[in-house]
């Protein structure tokens, strides 16, 4: 048996060949996806390793700290007395105050150096002698900065952006746009920069006005001196720690590193993997259909192995053995592949401008277990099925194919189980929108009813492929042909039709989604702002008040407020809320929000407004005064003046600055919000842009900008999803192939007879791929169905936390994707047509 099984696999390597690919692209995509999230979390763990070489520990701010239980003076723990204190103590060989921020650097075009999230700034530290011998910043050129005005450049930096010693470089810290002279050029082994980013150091006296407050430091690094431990510089430490700061060793500050390098890389890595099992999902349907088709195929030589003793295990691992094979084979040549795909996509991530540090790819056992395990695992268990099934067929009966019938109770069972799973699914996917635990309860409907349709699918193939009937007969006899053979066989077209049926339920469903989400949250934001221009740091870090000093200065400027964000403790409440600081005089000029009660006018003093939800959440009505404790533990009350409806964009407690500057330990705005006497013109704009210097690293937006911006998130991530499920698309259409190429083997003796009557090849070239447009229009068609079905449940959950949200219903894109099926039906019918036109008519007819 296991000759016979062998043999079986070499006589039909051609018709394997597909299902080969199929599962070769999962067991790639599983297999490249762990390689390259492997090499990611590697290359930025051992970059983040070097730049803590330097660390035996870090005293730093406790990260568990509350702001609001903090006073101003609490962060001045980490200044230069407890700098001084640390490098006294014994085992310390060098204590080092570190400074840092965010720090944007402009190119010599005025363009901003890489995306702004990675650009950092610091201060210089010399060494433990102040020759800059042993510095943690060795210069390669020029000399450190001294004073004011004063910058160094990491080389890599430096080298993109033409930057040489004595050039005046633009930096913006918190908006206003510094113009820096560079004095040195230094390296460095920091992993933000192997990344990608940029460095900028200051002297320490300006960093720590830029990004502390004199004096104060980020955080405070000690060395250990030869024979001291990591754990001896903690416990000696601890006695001098601050309240709200903590130590950490520089193993744990690796340790905690790498954690957050894995989980960052998690998601990636998680998502990846979940279209990988897509792809192999759909892979099912098509080695299922392969090998029923194969069994079906040799059902007569099977009966004579049943007939000359072997028995019913023999004949099904017979089956199962070629499966093995093929998964064996696609399992090894999808590991290779995927070692491909791991280097590319380093590649493509390059070409995006997205740094990785240098560094071998990591191939480790898992990615080689997992590759083989899933190609083998994946065929085995959809062979199985068809080889049991081949395996309990009586040999008599075989040899007279009496069996070949399905029997209409069969049917009946069939389309029963199939109505009972895709009711109870879709009755799931309705109870997950109101249920507590909707993403579970919707995600098991959701799977139940795409399997529910899939077992369906022989019943629905008939009305829905009966509806093309006019259509086809425009083609004559070919078309009459080809809706006939369709039909003809249910399972297999169901089974042909399924695998592209769940590409499209998905890219149907996720189009809905991201277009009804990006069209309301653009109403949104049209709707709640007046304001002609929102500006804003381009990392969304916040701005400093002289921006909106410098625009209220400008002489087209009505009406400007900026926002302010500060922790506190409101009312009874235990938990840490934001209060919202503007000016109360013009946020009613600005902002087009809906009151329940009170309004804007009067948001001065203690007067604050209140979203409803918040007011619900604490119990306050229009009138009520409630105590809050700020950001520096001062305690204080507010009345309440107006209660409005909150969105994504503006929500929680408002009040006038001068109420809350007081009371924050660094003023600064997340946004400002402006009006213009003539409304928003390109005139505007450049005026606004000229205040601030043309700073890159400040947005100047309108709300077209602010729309546009909205939509590009959510088309990026479209294209990304779309360039994903295109693996299962590319599978589906092998299912296709190869669905049609054996029933042309099937049916070769009938084509033989269609030819010998008459039928031309041109004819049998259009009756096969009238067949193959016909199968792939049944499988779009259900696909849109699905997917807009899934798009209106996901939407009906979102709107309990989108307010504005609205079903949008891409029509022209759901007419491209069945457009884009019937081209999938056209391509994979080009090879069987072909075969089917050449195909010798005497040979055919003659073919037992």
């Amino acid at each position: 048996m296991l000759k016979t099984a062998l043999r079986n696999v070499l006589a039909h390597k051609a018709r394997l060949l597909m299902t080969t690919l199929a599962v070769l692209l999962g067991v790639a995509f599983v297999s490249g996806t762990l390689v390259f999230t492997a090499t990611l979390s590697e290359a930025f763990q051992r970059s983040s390793e070097k730049g803590l070489t330097h660390v035996d520990l870090a005293v730093q701010p406790d990260d568990d700290t509350d702001a609001a239980e903090t006073g101003p003076g609490d962060a001045d723990d980490l200044g230069q007395d407890l700098l001084d204190a640390t490098a006294a103590l014994p085992g310390v060989a060098s204590a080092t105050g570190e400074v840092s921020g965010f720090a944007a650097l402009a190119d010599k075009d005025g363009d901003l150096v890489g995306a702004g999230w990675d650009t950092r700034g610091a201060n210089y530290y010399a060494g433990t002698d102040g020759t800059g011998t042993d510095a943690r910043h060795p210069l390669t050129e020029g000399r450190a900065p001294r004073a004011a005005g004063e910058i160094a450049l990491d080389s890599a930096t430096a080298e993109r952006t033409g930057y040489r010693i004595g050039d005046t470089a633009r930096v913006s810290v918190d908006g206003p746009v510094r113009e820096e002279t560079v004095t040195g050029i230094f390296t460095t082994e920091d992993g933000t920069v192997a990344a990608g980013g940029s460095l900028v150091l200051f002297d320490t006296a300006t960093a720590q006005e830029l990004f502390t407050a004199p004096g104060e430091y980020s955080r405070i690094t000690l060395q250990a001196a030869d024979g001291a431990t990591q754990q001896d510089l903690k416990d000696a430490v601890a006695p001098l720690l601050p309240e709200d700061a903590e130590a950490i060793t520089g193993q744990q500050l690796a340790a905690d590193q790498a954690e957050e390098i894995e989980q960052q890389t998690s998601g990636m890595r998680t998502a990846l993997l979940a279209f990988a099992g897509i792809s192999l999902f759909v892979g099912v349907f098509i080695i299922a259909n392969t090998f029923t088709m194969l069994v079906a195929q040799r059902t007569r030589e099977l009966a004579l192995l049943r007939a000359v003793g072997a028995s019913r295990r023999q004949v099904t691992r017979s089956v199962l053995i070629e499966a093995l094979v093929v998964g064996t084979v696609a399992g090894v040549t999808g590991f290779a592949a995927g070692i491909g795909i791991a280097a590319g996509l380093r590649s493509l991530m390059d070409a995006f401008d997205v740094t990785i540090p240098e560094g071998p790819l990591i191939v480790d056992g898992t990615a080689v277990l997992a590759s083989l395990i899933v190609g083998i695992v994946v065929t085995v268990l959809a062979a199985y099925l068809p080889a049991r099934r081949a395996a309990k067929i009586p040999p008599v009966a075989a040899m007279s194919s009496i069996h070949a019938a399905p029997t209409a109770r069969r049917m009946v069972v069939r389309t029963t189980i199939g109505a009972v799973v895709a009711l109870g699914g879709g009755a799931l996917v309705v109870a997950g929108i109101g249920s507590g635990d909707k993403g579970a309860t919707m995600g098991l409907g959701a799977a139940l009813l795409v399997i529910g349709v899939f077992i369906l699918t022989p019943l629905l193939s008939r009305p829905v492929i009966a509806a093309a009937a006019p259509l086809l007969r425009l083609f004559g006899v070919s078309g009459k042909l080809a809706r006939r053979n369709a039909v003809r066989n249910p399972r297999r077209t169901a089974a042909t039709a399924s695998a592209l049926m769940i590409g499209l339920t998905l890219i149907t469903g996720i189009t809905v989604i991201a277009d009804s989400m990006a069209k309301s949250i653009d109403k949104m934001a049209t709707e709640s702002l007046r304001s002609d221009y929102v500006v804003s740091m381009a990392n969304f870090s916040p701005l400093s008040p002289e921006v909106e000093e410098t625009l209220a200065a400008r002489p087209e400027v009505t009406d400007i407020t900026g926002l302010s964000m500060s922790p506190a403790l409101i009312a009874d409440d235990s938990d840490e809320r934001y209060l919202t600081g503007v000016n109360g005089a013009a946020i009613g000029e600005l902002t087009n929000l809906d009151f329940e009660a009170g309004s804007f006018e009067g948001l001065s003093g203690e007067n604050a407004v209140v979203d409803t939800d918040t007011a619900e959440d604490l119990g306050l009505g229009l009138g009520d005064t409630f105590p809050v404790r700020y950001e520096d533990g001062t305690a204080g009350s507010l009345t309440v003046s107006g209660l409005y409806e909150g969105n994504e964009m503006i929500r929680g407690v408002i009040l006038d600055d001068a109420a809350l500057d007081p009371h924050m330990e660094r003023v600064t705005d997340f946004q400002v919000m402006l009006r213009t006497a003539d409304g928003a013109s390109e005139e505007a704009r450049s005026a606004l842009e000229a205040a601030l210097g043309d700073n890159p690293a400040v947005l100047v937006q309108d709300k077209e900008d602010v729309s546009e911006d909205i939509a590009f998130m959510f088309t990026l991530l479209l294209n990304m999803l779309y360039a994903l499920l295109a693996m299962a698309v590319i599978v589906a259409v092998l299912g296709v192939i190869n669905t049609l190429a054996m029933s042309v083997f099937e049916r070769r003796q009938e084509i033989g007879m269609l030819r010998a009557i008459g039928l031309q090849r041109r004819g049998t070239k259009r009756m096969v791929r009238l067949e193959s447009v016909v199968i792939a229009l049944f499988g779009g068609v259900l696909g849109v169905g699905l997917g807009v079905f899934f798009g209106w449940a996901v939407g009906e959950m979102l709107r309990d936390y989108l307010t504005t949200y609205e079903l949008v219903l891409p029509w022209g894109r759901m007419a491209v994707f069945l457009g884009l099926a019937a081209l999938v039906g056209v391509l994979a019918a080009l090879w069987p047509a072909r075969r089917a036109a050449r195909m010798n008519m005497l040979e055919a007819i003659k073919t037992e």
